[in-house]
């Protein structure tokens, strides 16, 4: 249970956590003031009252003392009781007037005070009954009925007053509150701002510096440490930079090799089987085994222009981006005649070179493959559009998409790193029941690392 409230506490916001205290203490002074005073009012309200009661008595003494002593008492009676009127606290009640009446019965519908105010005063004991006799019979009484609608109403008037006291002392203490609250949250505010943005690798903006001396001090260590960040990413994205340099060059040096020790050989292998075969008469056992030698040594040939083609793309040098984009697009079509393919290649590709050329053709060439060999797909879509000084390529497809969980393969975490390296994005993504691998290149950042 105490976990479970903090946990509701913990949702609530800085200005709920810190005006609900107040509210509540508000309530709280306004109950105690309450218990306050009808604690008091009870004992203040006896001993105002209690020399009427006194006085009554001592009345009640003297009239019965009048009485016996007069020859006409019912006169006697009747002239006190026309001298009491109507507003004096002290009355005669008589035995044929019923019940004697309480004070309570005279506090309904009190003036300016609502009834549960009057209840929950608790009204002390002040009724003071005295006999009244004449020749024996008890006729009447005297008694003490004092008029307390006055002195409730000052005490409702105090209660309104201790209430308006507390709200205005709150409201002041709200007021002061929320502008402190201002003060501390427009701050915070902004630094979580900025560390969000630090969290999505933007580190150009400074958090601004304000609010009290704890904030602006948490302010300073997250620019502090925005700077840092900024300096490691720079460092890290020059270390990328590095290594698929190093990466290409390696390539370069491998497909070199390739080319020039491996394919003259297999030119020889099948300029000698083609020489062979033609000394061979046709009827020879040996007819049928050249003959596959030759088709094996014309795979192997092919074999190695695709791995040439996957080490270093020679056409870019040569023919330039846009053209080696539309040979790798034709390549394609041809392996996959079952997919249909749309492309939109900007023709202004052709002005790329370096490694954002390199990068380009490498991003189409390993999304293709995954379309090929891993997708099922009957339709793709590739797009290559120079907007600005953004270079933006997408490839869809409606295949089986990948899997769940499943970001980036091998192939596709080699392109991320050279994205990354020219400070560009790669993504991922499935919507409508289509399956994208979106680039965004900055020409201009590029280029400075050509």
């Amino acid at each position: 249970m105490r976990v479970r409230i903090d946990l509701m506490w913990q949702r609530l916001s800085f200005r709920t956590q810190l005006f609900l205290p107040l509210g509540l203490s508000f309530l709280a002074a306004l109950a105690m003031g309450g218990v306050l005073l009808q604690t008091f009012a009870t004992g203040q309200l006896a001993d105002e009252n209690e020399p009427g009661r006194r006085s009554t008595r001592t009345v009640a003494i003297a009239l019965n003392d009048a009485l016996q002593a007069s020859d006409d008492p019912h006169k006697v009676l009747n002239a006190f009781v026309r001298s009491l009127g109507t507003s004096s606290d002290i009355q005669f009640h008589s035995v044929e007037a019923g019940p004697t009446p309480s004070i309570r019965d005279s506090l309904r519908n009190v003036h300016g005070v609502p009834q549960w105010f009057v209840d929950l005063i608790a009204i002390p004991d002040l009724d003071a009954a005295s006999p009244v006799i004449i020749d024996g019979k008890h006729i009447g009484d005297i008694v003490f009925l004092p008029n307390l609608s006055a002195d409730l109403f000052e005490k409702w008037i105090g209660l309104l007053a201790l209430a308006g006291f507390m709200a205005m002392l709150t409201a002041l203490t709200g007021v002061a509150a929320f502008a402190f609250s201002g003060s501390v949250l427009h701050p915070l505010q902004r630094l979580g701002e900025g560390l969000t943005r630090m969290r999505r690798g933007d580190y150009a903006g400074p958090i601004p510096v304000g609010g009290p001396p704890e904030i602006r001090q948490s302010c300073e260590e997250a620019n502090a440490l925005a700077a840092t960040l900024a300096r490691l990413s720079d460092d890290n994205r020059d270390l990328l930079h590095r290594l698929v340099s190093l990466q290409d060059e390696e390539r370069r040096a491998l497909a070199r090799e390739l080319h020039d020790e491996l394919g003259p050989l297999l030119f020889s292998i099948r300029a000698g089987s083609i020489a062979l075969s033609e000394a061979v008469p046709e009827a020879g056992n040996l007819g049928k085994p050249m003959q596959d030698m030759m088709r094996s040594v014309e795979a192997l040939q092919q074999t190695n222009r695709r791995i040439l083609d996957r080490l270093r793309p020679l056409y870019i040098e040569e023919l330039g981006l846009a053209a080696s984009v539309q040979t790798l697009l034709q390549n394609f079509s041809r392996q996959a005649p079952q997919i249909s393919l749309t492309e939109t290649v900007d023709p202004d590709l052709n002005a790329i070179g370096g490694p954002l050329a390199q990068t380009v053709y490498r991003v189409i060439q390993e999304a293709l493959t995954n379309v090929l060999r891993h997708a099922a797909a009957s339709t793709a879509d590739v797009q290559v559009v120079i907007s600005g000084d953004t270079l933006a390529i997408e490839i869809s497809d409606d295949g089986g998409g990948f899997p769940e969980g499943n970001v980036f393969g091998h192939g596709l975490t080699g392109m991320h790193e050279r994205v990354r390296a020219l400070r560009g994005s790669l993504s991922l993504l499935r919507a409508d029941e289509r399956t994208y691998v979106r680039c965004r290149l900055p020409l201009g950042e590029a280029r400075s690392l050509t």
